[in-house]
């Protein structure tokens, strides 16, 4: 899915995905049984980067909690990751040389780096050393523009598994530091 649509942002899939991301937490918070003051969202590397987005296109969202996020710095992590799915596009501009410019433009405008700063959530990112589909530089460039209030948890010696246990452990305790039982 990494390159269909991708010569336009109207096109490319994840306009759609991201569209759907927001339209879920408005979903989530017009529920009578929701505190639509409370809402936290977190996912892992795709859901990483999707929750990325969704905090910044939904600006009142109260938590983020991306793990190694997917979807961040396109135009550095493309050339430097030999993973997929970043090598989709890689194939794709191989065989589509003139289409280069105009697809990193598309690209950026699904950038977690170009999302980072309108995020107003408190934020708890993670990334590992040894990650090569995400890559610790991608998620290192979105939490520097990041102007929220923030904190990232590093796991040296992981891959893209992240923190497994260990982080979901770290959220918890994020999230009882914001609201105590």
């Amino acid at each position: 899915y990494m390159t269909q649509g991708i010569l336009r942002p109207e096109t490319y899939y994840y306009c759609r995905v991201y569209t759907d991301a927001v339209r879920a937490v408005e979903a989530i918070r017009s529920r009578d049984d929701v505190d639509s003051t409370h809402v936290a969202l977190t996912g892992g590397s795709q859901g990483g980067g999707i929750t990325l987005a969704a905090s910044a296109l939904v600006p009142d969202v109260a938590v983020a909690m991306p793990d190694v996020p997917f979807l961040c710095h396109f135009r550095r992590t493309v050339g430097h990751t030999d993973d997929h799915p970043y090598q989709e596009i890689v194939r794709f501009l191989a065989t589509h040389r003139d289409h280069a410019a105009q697809v990193f433009e598309t690209l950026d405008y699904f950038d977690g780096l170009n999302f980072a700063p309108r995020i107003q959530a408190r934020t708890l990112v993670s990334t590992a050393l040894m990650d090569t589909i995400c890559p610790p530089s991608s998620v290192y460039a979105v939490y520097n523009h990041m102007n929220c209030e923030r904190q990232i948890r590093v796991y040296d010696f992981n891959g893209h598994e992240g923190g497994g246990i260990h982080h979901a452990v770290e959220k918890v305790r994020f999230l009882n530091s914001i609201w105590p039982r």
